[in-house]
């Protein structure tokens, strides 16, 4: 029987042992889609306590503790923050098979050198060693961000963000670590939500221009793009929690967007009408700045509209959608191709279901030259546990070519969130280790190596050219 995270934990044969602890493990960290805020990054924040480093703002882990019957005090609420570490520690012995178990263990071994087995009875030693630790030097949050060996982060960056943190962080020439916003335009697609009027008006303030039409909104966009790309900027993201397309011309995108200027609600097909028009327009800018895109798919999001109303958006109450991917994404990829809008793109589905549909999609729109410029993106969100990963990869194997692939991303809030990459690298070599020693691919010190590396950051460095 093998020990409860050993050093060869995931790693199921030779080959993977070997790959792993002489190639992988020691690897650079890039991770290009994130949530952690540049403005902690640049203060070095640091943490009274472990509930407040650990558990603020991780909706996994509050996921959890609902399901194990914890009061929404002692998670979001106004309980004592010991009391919530200690709720989520009673949590923890009946979460098996949940990667959450795995990553929170790795983390306590990683970042604070505790190797107990976190449950209740043990849940005040490690609280109180814990927060020894983070009351000494070196745990702020650019000092984990070196320890983990990360190199670039990409931020998720609103265009009305003033980029203040990141402007800071590259004139601080003591933080060796890139900090780059990504461009994430979901407010300006999302037309019938609310506050889709304050926030033009927040655009054109940045902008210096009013927002009174749709030529001022794209000109506006446009100003945007340059103005990230100047802040080091180099990929845009979308959350399409359904594909819109819808054929639409120029004229009827801006009577569109006219409508719901003046307030008025617009119908479900002049939506996607109007998203269609702006998506390919907003890729045109992406394809001519030579930025990546990255498509988030098949959300359903903030399905408990009391306890939305209650604590807000992404607090954990969003699932796996269902709605049709193939048919729109194959349609709107097309009409960027011909537009000369489809620049290197990832795509990501909630949906397990539509892995093997974005794979073989994918397939459709390679070309121009550029190794891989078409992703089946990494297993997210609800999918980055191990058998989400190692379905995803295989895929990927099955119907692309794997040793094109960018890799892991944290998509974290958590600055402690970093043992994820570990976690796939071991899932990584375990899968390709199995195919040397089942005969399937050769056993090529060399060619093995530089698959691990590529696929572990080489691939990304060069696909988003930072």
């Amino acid at each position: 029987m093998k020990a409860f995270l050993d050093d060869d934990f995931l790693l199921d044969n030779d080959t993977a042992r070997r790959l792993y602890h002489e190639h992988a493990k020691a690897l650079p960290i890039l991770d290009y889609h994130c949530h952690l805020s540049p403005q902690e990054i640049y203060e070095n924040k640091t943490w009274l306590n472990l509930t407040e480093a650990w558990l603020g703002g991780d909706h996994y882990k509050w996921r959890a503790m609902r399901a194990c019957g914890i009061e929404e005090k002692n998670i979001t609420g106004d309980g004592a923050d010991y009391d919530k570490f200690l709720a989520y520690a009673q949590t923890m012995p009946a979460a098996i098979g949940n990667p959450l178990y795995h990553w929170s263990h790795m983390e306590l071994r990683r970042y604070f050198g505790i190797e107990e087995i976190l449950n209740e009875k043990n849940a005040p030693a490690i609280w109180e060693k814990a927060n020894a630790a983070l009351r000494s030097e070196g745990f702020g949050a650019r000092d984990l961000i070196v320890k983990s060996g990360v190199t670039v982060i990409c931020t998720t960056d609103d265009p009305v963000d003033s980029l203040e943190y990141h402007l800071k962080l590259q004139r601080d020439k003591d933080f060796g670590v890139r900090v780059l916003p990504s461009f994430r335009p979901d407010k300006a697609l999302e037309l019938n939500r609310a506050g889709f009027a304050g926030w033009l008006g927040k655009l054109g303030e940045r902008c210096g221009r009013e927002i009174a039409d749709y030529d001022s909104l794209l000109a506006a966009l446009r100003d945007r793009v340059q103005f990230f790309h100047q802040a080091g900027c180099r990929v845009s993201d979308h959350g399409l929690d359904e594909v819109p397309y819808a054929e639409a011309s120029r004229e009827e995108a801006a009577a569109i967007f006219a409508r719901a200027l003046r307030g008025e609600r617009v119908s479900g097909e002049e939506e996607r009408r109007y998203k269609t028009h702006l998506l390919i327009e907003l890729g045109k800018l992406y394809a001519s700045a030579g930025w990546a895109v990255q498509y988030h798919m098949s959300a359903i999001r903030n399905n408990n509209t009391a306890m939305f109303d209650r604590i807000g958006p992404d607090t954990g109450y969003d699932a796996m959608g269902d709605s049709p991917v193939a048919g729109p994404l194959s349609r709107l990829l097309d009409a960027m191709e011909r537009q000369g809008a489809l620049s290197r793109t990832i795509l990501y589905s909630l949906n397990p279901a539509d892995t093997p549909v974005l794979g073989s999609l994918a397939g459709a729109f390679q070309g121009g030259g550029v190794p891989g410029k078409i992703q089946l993106g990494a297993a997210w969100w609800f999918n980055d546990t191990k058998e989400g990963m190692i379905h995803q990869l295989k895929a990927l194997a099955e119907l692309g070519v794997f040793g094109r692939f960018v890799g892991m991303l944290t998509d974290s809030r958590s600055f402690l969130s970093y043992t994820r990459h570990e976690y796939f690298r071991r899932i990584l070599c375990s899968l390709i280790g199995g195919w040397v020693e089942n005969g399937e691919y050769p056993d090529d010190e060399e060619q093995l190596a530089a698959l691990v590396a590529d696929i572990s950051g080489g691939n990304a460095m060069r696909f988003f050219g930072f």
